[in-house]
Parts: C-alpha cells; sequence; structure tokens
C-alpha cells in the first residue's frame, strides 16, 4: 500500500513540477469551461455524485450558472428519473441534489451514515421547481486542528470522501494544512537552517496542527525528506480537487514563526521569545516589523505558490493562546503581517480564528476591515455576544466547535443556532457573512453536521422540532414512529444544550484517568451532564425498535451503536461515585460487586464498538503505520498517533499541562487495550488496599501510558459483529437512569 502511495506521490509530484514550469502556478477558479461555452465545466460535481451515487448518477442533469452579484444559488427542477439541478459552482450543484435527496428523495448522505440502498431504481420527482439563496457568502470548514484530531495520516481516498461531503452539504471554503510543513522546509533552508536541523524542528504530522498555531515544535519527529514530499503532494491534490469544485482551499499563511536561534543566523531579525504551552517550549517569533520579515514571508509565499498553488484566503492567529507580543506593537506586527499577504497576493483574505481574546481590536483596527474574516468558534458557547461591537465591524462567520479533540461524545446546542444565526444576521448593522463548522474532530455528530451546514441556505427562523422530524424520515430512508420518537428524545437531550458555558457535551469517565473523583476525562471538558441522560436510554430503546426494513441502512448502524455507546457512557457518570461509595465505606464485598461491574461494562462497550470499522482504533494506527517506508518510519508515525490520543505528549505536556485524555475517544481497541487496563490496574490497587488496610500504591501513569504509546500491537481494522444484538445487551445491562439524580451542569 505505501509503495504505491509513494509512487503515485512521485508521479503526481513530477507532474505537478512540469506543469507549474510550463503553464505558472494555478489558480482557484473552479474547472475552466471554453469561452462562450457554459459558466463553468460540470464535471467534477458529475464525478462527485458519480462516487456518491453510482446507481443513479445518469438521472442527474447538472446544469451550470453564472454567479450573479446577490451570490450562489441552486435550482432543483425536472420529472421522475431526469432531475435537473442548476448552480454557480460545482459544489452548489452538489448542494442542490443534496437538497433534493433531502426533502424529495428522504435519504440522507451524512458524516458519516447513509441511507441512499432506500433510493428507487427510478429517482422521484419534485413536487414543485425549488431555488435556493446562499444567505452568506462564506461557508467555512475545519478547524486548525483537524488533520491532527481527525487522522493526520490519513489517505487521498479519505480526503476525497471528505471533500465531496463538504461539498454536497454547501461548504464552499476549506482549510488545508495538509503539506504546509514542506512550504517551511524549503523556506527556512533560505535563511541558514540546515534540512537536518529543520526536519527535528518540524513535528510528527499528529501534532503539525498545533506547531502552525505556534504551540509546540518537535514532538512526534523528526519528520523524514521523503514524508515532507509525500504531504506536500496530497496537499496539492487536496487543494487542486477543492479548485476544481468551485471551493477555496484556505492555506496558512506567514505570520512570524520560526525555529530556534533565528537571530543567530540572520543578524537583522529580532525575535520574541513565546515562553511555553502547556508545557511544550514555543516557537520564537519573528518581529514582522523587521528588516527580514518581508523576505521570509516572501519566501513562504514563493515556496507555497510552487507547491500548492494561489489561494484568496489565509489563515494566520497572531499570538494564539497565550503568545507574548513582547515589545512589539500589535498592530504594527499585524500592518506588517497584512502587507506581507498583500504583496505576494494582492486582495487576500486574511483568516483568523474568534477564540478566547483573539483576535484583538489591535490586530483588527490596524488593517484594512474588507480584506478580514473571522471565523467565530464561540459564537453558540456563550450568552451576550455582540461581534459587531468586539470586533469593530469586522466581516465574521457565526461559528461552532461541537467537539473538542475528536471525543466520541453526542450533542450540540443545535437549538441555539437556529435561534441566534438569524438574530445576528438580519439584527441592524450585521456584521455576519458567513457560517464556520469547526469541530476540532470530524466524522461524528452526524445530525449536528447537516443541520448547521443548512443554516447558511434557510430563510427565517428554522423549526427546530420539525427539522428533527423530517431528519428521522430521511436518515434511515423512511417513516417510521420509533425513529421518530427516538430522534425527538435526542433532540430535546443531547442536540438541545444550552449556551452559557460549553459548546460540546461531556465526556466519558470510563476514557478518564483512573480517580474515584474523576468528573471527566479532558482538563477542559464539562464536568457533569449537560443534558438528561434518560433521553439517550430511552431513544436506544426506540432505535432499537425500528422496523427491520430500515435497519439494513448504513446511517442506522452507525446511529445505534453511537446511542448505544452514549448510553454506557452516561452510566459510567452514576456508577462511579457507587465505587468510591463503597471504598470510602470499606465495603469490600460492595467494592468488588461495584468494580465487576464498571470492568464488565468496558467490556460490554468494546464489543459494541467492535461492529462498526468507524469506531475502530486499528484503521487510525495502520493509516499511521502505512506512511513509513521502514520499521523506524512506522514506528515513529505510530507513536505519533497513539501518544496524540493518549498522553498527547510528554510527561510535562501530560501531566502539569492537563493534556493527557484530551483526545479522548470510545474505540474499540482503545477502550480494551488501552482504557481498561488503566482502570483495572486502578481498581485492583484498591481493592488490594481495601483488603490489606493499607494506602493504595502509587501509580506511576504516564509511565504506563507510554508504555502503550511505544507498543506495537495490531488492531482489527473492519467492524464484526451484530451491531443489534451488542446494542440490545447494552440496553440490558444499563439501568434507566434516575433523571432526579444526575447532575446537570448548570447554565449549560
Amino acid at each position: 500500500m505505501r509503495s504505491l502511495r509513494s509512487r503515485v506521490a512521485l508521479c503526481a509530484a513530477t507532474a505537478l513540477a512540469l506543469l507549474t514550469t510550463v503553464l505558472g502556478p494555478v489558480s482557484s477558479p473552479a474547472a475552466a469551461a471554453p469561452p462562450g461555452g457554459p459558466a463553468f465545466a460540470v464535471h467534477p460535481a458529475r464525478a462527485a455524485l458519480a462516487r456518491l451515487l453510482p446507481r443513479h448518477v445518469a438521472q442527474f442533469r447538472l446544469v451550470p450558472v453564472s454567479r450573479p452579484a446577490s451570490g450562489d444559488y441552486f435550482t432543483v427542477s425536472g420529472r421522475a428519473g431526469r432531475v435537473r439541478v442548476q448552480g454557480t459552482s460545482p459544489a452548489v450543484i452538489l448542494s442542490g441534489v443534496n437538497w433534493y435527496l433531502k426533502y424529495t428523495a428522504k435519504v440522507d448522505i451524512g458524516w458519516p451514515g447513509r441511507s441512499t440502498a432506500k433510493l428507487p431504481r427510478v429517482l422521484p420527482a419534485p413536487a414543485a421547481a425549488v431555488r435556493k439563496d446562499a444567505l452568506v457568502p462564506h461557508r467555512f470548514a475545519l478547524n486548525d486542528t483537524d488533520d491532527g484530531y481527525s487522522g493526520a495520516y490519513r489517505d487521498w481516498a479519505s480526503y476525497e470522501r471528505q471533500i465531496d461531503l463538504l461539498a454536497l452539504h454547501g461548504v464552499n471554503e476549506v482549510f488545508v494544512q495538509m503539506g504546509a510543513d514542506a512550504v517551511y522546509y524549503e523556506t527556512l533552508q533560505e535563511f541558514g537552517y540546515s534540512a537536518d536541523e529543520l526536519r527535528k524542528w518540524i513535528p510528527g504530522p499528529a501534532h503539525q496542527p498545533w506547531w502552525l498555531m505556534q504551540n509546540m515544535s518537535g514532538f512526534g519527529g523528526p519528520v523524514t525528506e521523503r514524508l515532507l514530499k509525500d504531504r506536500a503532494a496530497l496537499g496539492r491534490k487536496i487543494a487542486d480537487r477543492l479548485r476544481l469544485l468551485g471551493m477555496t482551499p484556505v492555506l496558512p499563511g506567514y505570520y512570524g514563526t520560526v525555529p530556534p536561534r533565528f537571530t543567530e543566523k540572520n543578524p537583522t531579525g529580532p525575535v520574541v521569545p513565546q515562553g511555553s504551552w502547556v508545557g511544550f517550549e514555543r516557537p520564537d517569533w519573528l518581529d514582522p516589523r523587521s528588516e527580514i520579515f518581508p523576505r521570509v514571508a516572501a519566501s513562504f509565499y514563493r515556496h507555497q505558490r510552487k507547491l500548492f498553488g494561489d489561494s484568496t484566503m489565509y489563515k494566520m492567529d497572531l499570538l494564539h493562546e497565550g503568545g507574548r507580543p513582547g515589545n512589539v506593537p500589535v498592530a504594527d506586527a499585524a500592518k506588517a503581517v497584512m502587507n506581507a499577504l498583500q504583496t505576494a497576493r494582492p486582495g487576500a483574505v486574511w483568516t483568523l480564528i474568534g477564540w478566547q481574546k483573539n483576535p484583538s481590536t489591535q490586530i483588527i483596527d490596524a488593517v484594512d476591515k474588507s480584506r478580514l474574516l473571522i471565523v467565530d468558534g464561540l459564537s453558540d458557547r456563550y450568552d451576550g455576544l455582540d461581534r459587531e461591537a468586539a470586533w469593530h465591524g469586522a466581516p465574521y462567520a457565526f461559528g461552532t466547535i461541537p467537539n473538542f479533540g475528536g471525543h466520541t461524545t453526542i450533542g450540540a446546542n443545535t437549538a441555539v443556532w437556529t435561534e441566534r444565526f438569524e438574530q445576528w444576521r438580519t439584527k441592524p448593522g450585521s456584521a455576519l457573512a458567513g457560517i464556520a463548522y469547526l469541530p476540532e474532530g470530524t466524522g461524528g455528530n452526524p445530525v449536528a453536521y447537516e443541520l448547521f451546514t443548512e443554516l447558511a441556505w434557510r430563510t427565517g427562523p428554522l423549526d427546530h422540532q420539525s427539522w428533527f422530524a423530517r431528519y428521522a424520515e430521511r436518515r434511515y430512508g423512511g417513516a417510521d414512529p420509533h425513529a421518530a420518537k427516538a430522534w425527538e428524545l435526542l433532540r430535546t437531550g443531547p442536540y438541545s444544550m444550552p449556551s452559557g458555558t460549553w459548546s460540546e457535551a461531556q465526556d466519558s469517565l470510563f476514557t478518564a484517568r483512573p480517580r474515584l473523583t474523576a468528573t471527566k476525562a479532558a482538563s477542559w471538558s464539562p464536568g457533569a451532564m449537560r443534558y438528561d441522560p434518560a433521553t439517550v436510554h430511552q431513544a436506544l430503546a426506540e432505535l432499537l425498535r425500528v422496523a427491520p426494513a430500515l435497519r439494513t441502512t448504513d446511517a442506522y448502524r452507525f446511529d445505534l451503536v453511537d446511542v448505544a455507546r452514549q448510553a454506557l457512557a452516561n452510566r459510567s457518570r452514576s456508577l462511579l461515585p457507587q465505587i468510591k461509595d463503597a471504598y470510602d465505606a470499606g465495603d469490600l464485598p460492595r467494592f468488588r460487586e461495584r468494580a465487576a461491574e464498571w470492568m464488565r461494562d468496558l467490556a460490554l462497550l468494546d464489543d459494541l464498538l467492535a461492529t462498526d470499522t468507524r469506531f475502530l482504533l486499528g484503521p487510525w494506527l495502520a493509516d499511521a503505520r502505512s506512511w513509513g517506508t521502514t520499521e523506524a518510519e512506522r514506528a515513529a508515525a505510530e507513536f505519533d498517533a497513539r501518544s496524540l490520543l493518549t498522553t498527547w505528549g510528554h510527561r510535562s505536556g501530560s501531566d502539569t499541562g492537563g493534556l493527557r485524555d484530551y483526545a479522548n475517544r470510545e474505540w474499540s481497541g482503545l477502550v480494551s487495550g488501552f482504557y481498561a487496563m488503566r482502570w483495572s490496574t486502578y481498581l485492583d490497587s484498591l481493592d488490594t488496599a481495601l483488603a490489606t488496610g493499607r494506602a493504595p500504591v502509587a501509580i506511576d501513569w504516564f509511565a504506563l501510558e507510554n508504555a502503550w504509546n511505544l507498543r506495537r500491537d495490531h488492531f482489527p481494522v473492519r467492524g464484526s459483529g451484530d451491531p443489534v444484538a451488542r446494542a440490545a445487551a447494552v440496553l440490558d445491562a444499563v439501568p434507566a437512569p434516575a433523571p432526579a439524580r444526575q447532575p446537570v451542569a448548570a447554565g449549560g
């Protein structure tokens, strides 16, 4: 597999070099059409449709239309077996196809899960012609952390599927960081660094997002030159596919990140030390006012153009999560960063994330606001926000981060979205110009993704209850009263969490570093239930009653496993206090009974997850190994991938910095091989303490965890077993929650 990927990457890189030499860098628009012909070529949309609906692609007529000044739109019309979809880009056409699938054919292509197997042989006719206009020009997707928490070692097939699903749901701007390491690698060799120095400075792929945000360096490395080239070739392929579909690849821009000893190598380049970030030493920041900064930036953009082509949007976050300006006036730095961008890419938009106290008004007021876009990560998290006042009228996208660290927990503040987006968009003087879907890890919570991306195409308030009812019908390809009831329960529970404090649900205590008083696994996760757990338990019972004819869909199987998983995860929050009570009372028989139940639940959880490939650890590790050509490379990649899920980094970052289990997730193999190992070690130590009357033996958790990171055991890469039977076993094993006894986090 890996040798084939290397040959493909080499051929692609060679062809790209020849193409760039002859034609110059590739530009960003959709596939060009002949002069006097259609507005653009539709073949990229048709190719995507062939991948998504191979049995029905011939029944769609895709029609390109020019984009008017008012913005993107699509129309859907036609007759049975001949559906006509027109749109203003290939991606917008795909959005129109998806609207037809959802509201005429009543099937779902989710991220993940699909019910298209229920489509009839001849597609039904639309009841009437439909036109949908985009309410906002910017429809942005992907967090800076996505390439880490969603899988830094994915292959082209995975990214191709991701791009298809983004286009299908109306997204037109996608953050692309794959291969950015190669740009730094080429650039900084022009400023005194050796290839060896840079390969040691660049982290392993799983940890690179935080290096690009100027938080850390080196961990998981050194990287190899071959890895850099392969990642650059894949990044180019991703960017080119986005362009073909009329989508904008949002590329990392240059704002001053440099390795150690930059001033020693370049005396005209003063740097500001950035201190540490949760236990990691941060890269230095080159003063943007310096004489050398424009030269470094120009080199960066030149190499980026050669490797990836151009874009009209560049992502940069100055002083992210505690960065230090030192004696550099932030406004002057912002001007210099923007000047370097505009010199290299005239008219480009500087994209920043709205997170914590960033971006500051010092940045916003120093530059042309028409060249800014703030993708807000906190729109649904806190109350009382006034983005126009806080950001002095700069354009921003209404955004959400419904997932942190790639957690498998379900839930989102969806009711907040449906109310707040329309309020903010229509208020006098609104600067809202887009939506931004920003989970730290993608590939879960399909209903949240579908609802959020639909906000950009719906005029007027969205009826939350009605929308979920229609979703329940199409999700499994047919109406079913039990599916409807299940989704109404999920709507009122995990998908109606309030704003105020959090934008994600609580994580699972099964995934926490063992402690009798644990209330969360990740340090920055909610410490209590954010909804009534009875809603999930009852939803599981309803899903198990869905008609057998609908249980065959991929979407049903995914949802059933996910909801059963969540019911078990929620059980951890009522069971752990019972274990603590028994231990504190010195009641050894009761302690053993509850501890045995805890371990049985972990085994049951792993068995459930093993039925679905999307809940397996095996593919995550196999993907990492596939990028190596030697045993040493495969071992380094696997350590990089394992450590992100567990310790996150070294001892300081894990223990003192609190990063351990930040990327916790309930996956088969991770549950049985890592979480169960920790809990059995801990509970055995408590058992011995109770039996002997002595204090429990101290456990060096980091040493235990890092030993697992260094292992090379293999795990299944395909799901097996009956998800219905396993989910039914969960329902039988988990007592119905007593809502009054379950703490629910106040204010979110």
